[in-house]
């Protein structure tokens, strides 16, 4: 059953919600941290870790509150996937309210990180600060459509250093059969469990860090889904019309050839090199909407093309698809580029649309992040990483459902619970002195 009362108060609406996830919970006495521990990432607050939380929502005995929640979140042994598809099953009927499931979202998220011990820290590209630094990177898929979108798998990348210590991962407590995996990987793992679990298909949008990755184009068309994923300026594609050499005809001596070929004359470009090479009648305007009210527009290119990575191990070669380019009228060169499989006749303003909507993963992000404090996990262990995010996810799920039952005059950021008071002089550990 999907959240569809509106005639009852968010707190009567909430506490339904947190009922029903509460089953997956293994044991009772875990109910009441869980209601604790998502009200908590509801209600307004600098930080959502442990200790803040219990005092908003237990004022009055905040020691045994703290307890409570962290023992929920970091010791506990809930399923984490369980839990996220109950939230699926509860939250999509309002999803859907609005239209079907058009696209799965694949993206990644860091966490800045100080010291070494927190499960997975390394330095390796951070979104968040645009740069490479110490951080925590997590994997997520979400299902969108243009009204909302919800993640339904979230997984920490586990660096091979990481893999291949017995000791940190032991001391962190990751699990015997998790292995090293590429982020593309983790990434086709999420959208096999979910084509498996049920989930209504759709075509996968990702950014260039995905779809620069052959293997995991392939593993998507292999599994029946079409995808709209972001490139490099230097992917390598064969230009409209043409296609690598055909394997040369056996000369009666020595193993037959299979490969199809290049050479010096017959080569690959670059997809930068493809746009500066398109006629100027190539260009067209394109809007698109990005969930507001705003019309955006830019300057688009869609040609048929051939991919063109290490074709010659193939024996025939790629099957066409679309490259998208943009190219804004302000700007010097091409600044993004797509690959896609979605049908030959579909429209440029379709593929357009399509690539933007991974707008919406970012929004996801943002909110998680700003307003439920997905980064604020203190500890250091993969249990307590998984099950903070999946609560996290919980409470972002109740949010994307009582969105539909709020007042437009309330507006979006309209309180859902009421607000308990902190109790007089509550400092969390450390935090500067006021005085």
């Amino acid at each position: 059953m999907g959240l569809k009362s509106v005639s009852r108060s968010s707190e009567s609406r909430f506490t339904a919600y947190v009922e029903a996830l509460s089953r997956t919970l293994g044991h009772a006495d875990r109910a009441a941290p869980f209601r604790s521990y998502c009200a908590g990432l509801l209600l307004p607050g600098d930080r959502k870790s442990v200790e803040p939380m219990a005092a908003r929502v237990q004022p009055g005995r905040v020691q045994a509150a703290h307890q409570s929640l962290h023992h929920l979140v970091a010791k506990a042994d809930w399923s984490d996937e369980v839990m996220l598809t109950t939230v699926r099953q509860q939250v999509m009927p309002a999803i859907e309210r609005h239209g079907a499931v058009r696209a799965w979202i694949i993206d990644d998220t860091g966490f800045p990180k100080k010291g070494t011990l927190s499960v997975g820290v390394a330095r390796q590209y951070c979104g968040q600060l645009g740069k490479q630094d110490n951080c925590q990177v997590a994997v997520s898929l979400s299902v969108a459509n243009d009204h909302a979108s919800l993640p339904i798998a979230y997984r920490l990348y586990l660096p091979e250093a990481w893999a291949d210590d017995p000791a940190r991962r032991g001391r962190a407590g990751v699990p015997d059969d998790v292995v090293f995996q590429t982020k593309p990987q983790i990434a086709l793992a999420q959208i096999r469990t979910a084509l498996n679990a049920g989930v209504a298909p759709a075509m996968v949008l990702a950014d260039a860090g995905y779809g620069v990755d052959t293997a995991f184009r392939d593993g998507i068309t292999g599994l029946g889904l079409a995808y709209v994923v972001g490139i490099q300026s230097s992917t390598s594609l064969w230009p409209p019309g043409k296609e690598p050499l055909a394997p040369k005809r056996w000369s009666g001596r020595g193993r037959p050839t299979s490969l199809v070929r290049r050479d010096s004359e017959h080569r690959p470009v670059s997809a930068k090199a493809l746009a500066l090479a398109l006629p100027r009648k190539a260009w067209r305007k394109t809007t698109w909407r990005e969930g507001s009210n705003t019309t955006l527009a830019s300057r688009f290119a869609a040609v048929r093309i051939r991919p063109a990575h290490r074709d010659y191990n193939r024996p025939t070669p790629r099957p066409e698809e679309w490259c998208l380019i943009e190219w804004p009228t302000d700007e010097a060169e091409p600044t993004k580029y797509w690959l896609s499989t979605l049908p030959a006749n579909v429209t440029r303003r379709a593929l357009v649309d399509a690539a933007k909507l991974r707008w919406r993963i970012e929004r996801d992000y943002q909110e998680l992040k700003q307003e439920l404090g997905l980064g604020h996990y203190e500890g250091r262990g993969w249990r307590g990483f998984h099950h903070h995010a999946t609560l996290c996810i919980a409470a972002y799920g109740f949010l994307i459902a009582e969105r539909g039952a709020i007042p437009p005059s309330a507006g979006r950021t309209a309180p859902v619970l009421s607000i308990p008071a902190l109790p007089d002089g509550f400092r969390p550990r450390g935090s500067p002195d006021p005085t």
